[in-house]
Order: structure tokens, then sequence, then C-alpha cells
């Protein structure tokens, strides 16, 4: 009888949930990738984007039209422009976007309690993600307006490095900052809702589908298609304020003149629809690379093993 017993082997040790530095600096490091990569990525319709923002009256065609016009009038090559300075300013803004989001998510839960926060869950992901952002920016901004610069003024710099130096060297520190407000307005607005439409997707989405027992590839499309969905929510959000930083990035402001000043005489002269120039092409950047971020930075984390956070939907 003994020989014909069936020896079961045993189970594998779970595996060690993270938990404080290991588990943050992982969000934190999936978050810097998934944002850069996909902002780098689309570079080329941000430029074209960038251009109808700024000069509407000459690229007046459209997204496609946008794209043959820089080729035909400063070659391929200026399709690529502000590259160096998207990519290491999403780097650093992802960061602390979603590792902020997670962070201070999981700070609420512990105030209010995992029921209470559950039933309170769209206030603590909107309370969140606003947190987040605005740490966020503050690394973000100077990148991005060097961005702009270089876009706007191709002749300006020949790159990251000599752009930054230059803008510091002839405007000072300040003038990295004098987007400042209108990043906020914008980045704040737009991160709350990409982040409480994304959960609220997934949510619905997982109303059908056993997360437990689903696939990896189809977590990965889960969360392409709740990105998407909000990327275009988030894109339709902060719109006008993505056309004011443009503006207000372009040129330096005249002596004495105040950001808020600036911002209003800017608001006055483009109205509701000039606020919306562009709105086909980053609602395509948008909607694009939202779902990008939350497919890497899903994939990401499940490779890094970090998944200690602590989930609040239903």
């Amino acid at each position: 009888m003994a020989a014909n017993a069936k020896v079961e082997a045993p189970a594998a040790p779970a595996a060690p949930q993270l938990s404080g530095l290991q588990l943050y600096s992982r969000f934190a490091f999936a978050g810097a990738v998934c944002c850069s990569v996909t902002h780098g990525a689309l570079t080329p319709v941000d430029v074209v984007k960038t251009r109808i923002q700024l000069d509407p009256a000459t690229y007046n065609r459209g997204m496609i039209g946008g794209f043959r016009q820089v080729i035909a009038n400063e070659g391929a090559g200026a399709l690529l422009t502000g590259l160096g300075p998207t990519a290491a300013g999403y780097f650093l803004q992802g960061a602390f976007k979603f590792g902020g989001y997670e962070f201070f998510k999981t700070q609420w839960i512990n105030q209010l309690g995992l029921e209470t926060a559950s039933n309170n869950r769209t206030a603590i992901y909107l309370a969140s993600s606003a947190a987040a952002e605005f740490f966020a920016d503050i690394a973000l901004c100077p990148l991005e307006a060097t961005r702009i610069r270089l876009v706007s003024q191709p002749t300006f710099a020949s790159g990251l490095v000599s752009g930054f130096t230059k803008i510091l060297k002839t405007e000072g520190v300040g003038a990295f900052y004098s987007g400042f407000g209108p990043i906020l307005f914008k980045q704040v607005p737009y991160t709350m809702s990409k982040f409480v439409v994304f959960e609220k997707a997934a949510e619905a989405i997982y109303g059908f589908v056993d997360k437990e027992t689903a696939s990896d590839g189809t977590k990965t499309a889960i969360n392409l298609g709740s990105g998407l969905i909000a990327g275009f929510a988030a894109a339709l959000v902060s719109q006008p304020a993505d056309t004011m930083l443009s503006k207000i990035n372009k040129t330096p402001g005249q002596p004495g003149e105040g950001t808020t000043s600036r911002l209003i005489k800017i608001g006055k002269e483009l109205g509701l629809r000039g606020s919306y120039a562009g709105i086909g092409a980053r609602l395509f950047m948008v909607g694009t690379l939202t779902a990008g971020q939350f497919a890497i930075y899903g994939d990401i984390k499940r490779v890094l093993g970090a998944t200690g956070g602590v989930e609040i939907s239903k």
C-alpha cells in the first residue's frame, strides 16, 4: 500500500509581498518607463499638434496635412524636434505621477479604512491623482518649457542641453516656470480624469471577466481598452489649457507682464474655438499614449512583482 501511495510535491512558497520603498520605487520606475516611452514615441504627433496650436493659419490642413507641411518645409528630421526633453521630462513626471498616485491612494485607504475607502473610491482616485500630478509637474515644467521652445522656434537651439542652458542663461530659472500655472491647469484635470475614467472602465470590464483567472494577455488588453477610453476623456478636458501652455511658452513675456495677465490675454485671443485647435491630433495622441501607458505600466508591475498595492474597486 505504501509503495502505491501518491506523494504530492510540496507547494511552492508564495512570493513575498513588497511594501514600503521596495514597492513604491517599482511603481515609480514602471510609471517613468511607460510615460517616457509613449511620449517619446509620439513626438512627431506632438510636433504637428503644437504647430497647429501655435500657427493655425499656416497649419490648417489637419494632422495628416500638418505632417506633410512639416516634412516639406523642414525635412523629416523636424518631426523629432524636442525628443530629448520629451523623453527626459516624462520619465521624471511618470515616476512622480504613477508612483505618487499609488502612494497617496494607499494613504487615504489607511486613513479611512478599506470599507469606507471603497465606498468613496471615486473621490480617492481624484484626490490621489491631483496630489501626485502637482509634484510631477514641478519636475516636468522646465523640460516641457524647453521642448515647446525647441518646437516653436526650430533655430533656438540644437537640443535639450543647449536649449535648457540657453533659457537658463538668458531668461533665468523663472522662465522654466512661466508655464507652471497653465501646466497645472492642464495636467491636474487631465490626470484626474485619466485615472478615474481608467479605474471605472477597468472596473466595469472586470464585472464580466474574472480578474483572478484572467491571463496576462487578457489583463493587458483590458488595460489598453480602459486606457484608450481614459485618454479620450482626458484630452477633451485638458485641451484648452494645453493650447494656452503652447502659447505662453512660445515666446517670453513682455517686461513686467505677469503670468496671470498673460493667461487672460491669451484666453481672450483664443476664444473657445481657438482653444480646441489641434484637438483631432491630440485625441489621437492622448488616446494612443494613455492606452500604451496603462498597458506598459501593468506589465512592468507584474514583471517586477509590484503587487502589494491595495485595490478598492468593487
